[in-house]
């Protein structure tokens, strides 16, 4: 168990979603908030609504320089949480070059850019907790999803490798990978999205998980068997069941 009174986490990709939904409950532990989106309206209402503290500081992850500003202004933290997304369902029969690069430079890019705004002062303070999201989605191709996939399996080999390089130091790692849940993005969907959660519930998962010491969470359990499984499939198998 971590102690969260009092401490100061920056949480990228707040406004709303599961964003929102983890820092109302962190803020309820006590945590000292930072909310970045790039809607600073959506920030302010729901900075006002936490019972903690809370400082809005609007961005937009996909510009280097105003990352690096806003990690400046916000300071020392004891952690990060990166959960900014970006996503339309497509892949290779209905290409969208433009939206393909947004995902790319929101979910993976984007997450580049936090990390290493972050990390050089958590190592010169000799602490620090990075929390990055992925998708169940990360584990294996999928036919339908390719740049939206290959942005959430980049970042779960971010998360993996961080981890290792930093195993021996007190900057801890951890990686969500969740399902499906109920926001404006999985909305975009036309397909049945089985174990949909909310954003509330998928947020009791995700801070439980920032209480642990494990690297790594998958959720909802019995549907990331599915695709975790697939992983120690054979190609021929793997292809003729998933496409």
């Amino acid at each position: 168990m971590r102690d969260w009174q009092g401490r100061t986490y920056w949480l990228i990709g707040a406004s709303d979603g599961l964003g929102a939904a983890l820092a109302r409950q962190m803020s309820r532990a006590g945590v000292h908030l930072i909310l970045s989106a790039r809607s600073e309206d959506a920030l302010a209402k729901l900075a006002a609504d936490l019972p903690g503290p809370a400082r809005v500081l609007p961005l937009d992850v996909t510009d280097s320089d105003a990352v690096t500003r806003a990690a400046v202004e916000a300071g020392e933290i004891d952690g990060m949480v990166y959960l900014a997304g970006a996503y339309w369902p497509f892949g290779a029969k209905d290409w969208n070059a433009e939206q393909a690069e947004t995902m790319g430079d929101v979910n993976f890019l984007g997450s580049l850019r936090a990390v290493g705004a972050v990390l050089p002062g958590m190592q010169a303070r000799g602490h620090g907790h990075i929390v990055l999201t992925g998708s169940l989605t990360a584990y294996g191709g999928l036919p339908g999803a390719a740049p939206y996939v290959a942005t959430k399996a980049g970042i779960m080999a971010l998360a993996e490798s961080l981890r290792c390089d930093l195993r021996r130091t007190d900057i801890d790692v951890q990686l969500l990978n969740p399902g499906y849940i109920r926001t404006r993005l999985t909305a975009k969907n036309d397909f049945a999205m089985p174990g949909m959660m909310e954003p509330e519930d998928a947020a009791r998962i995700c801070f439980e998980h920032m209480n642990s010491d494990s690297f790594s969470r998958a959720f909802p359990t019995w549907f990331s068997f599915l695709f975790r499984g697939a992983r120690f499939l054979p190609g021929w198998l793997y292809f003729r069941l998933f496409a």
